[in-house]
């Protein structure tokens, strides 16, 4: 339950608002910013290498699932900083502190959740950056890192 796939079948199944995007995501080389993978869907958005671009104006509803993987158990605090961009600018962000303890693991695993309703306009590009992007989980669980938009109404 709850995986990529069964997330993939229901979007597939929800009445056409116009414009939705369900895409993989995985870290880039030299980049904060996260890249597409070609699977998913992407029905009335284009899906470009790092962006979603917006072709309906409309409220939507951005969201952002990353898993991440911390291979050694860390002495000090490590801030995790998840942002949602639009046309490259900061409209969203999540900060979430890995604290280490006297029971940490060698490894551990974290799984942060964004979540983003606002107003876009036709050529909006959408797009999200990590300040530690080399903790991104793409190994264990690759397809449960995802970008996506749905568009719920014009907006108007």
């Amino acid at each position: 339950g709850n995986s990529f796939e069964d997330y993939l079948r229901i979007l597939q199944r929800v009445p056409d608002k116009g414009a939705a995007a369900y895409m993989r995501v995985s870290s880039a080389v030299n980049s904060s910013k996260l890249s597409l993978v070609d699977k998913g869907i992407c029905e009335a958005v284009q899906c470009k290498s790092q962006e979603l671009v917006i072709r309906e104006q409309g409220l939507y509803l951005i969201f952002c699932h990353l898993n991440f993987h911390f291979p050694n158990c860390s002495k000090s605090p490590i801030d995790l900083k998840i942002e949602l961009l639009v046309n490259n600018r900061v409209d969203r962000q999540t900060l979430s502190t890995l604290c280490a303890s006297e029971t940490c693991q060698d490894k551990t695993f974290k799984t942060l959740l964004q979540l983003h309703l606002t107003h876009l306009n036709v050529q909006d590009r959408v797009s999200v950056t990590l300040n530690h992007p080399e903790f991104l989980n793409d190994v264990s669980l690759p397809n449960e890192n995802v970008l996506g938009v749905l568009r719920y109404s014009d907006g108007m």
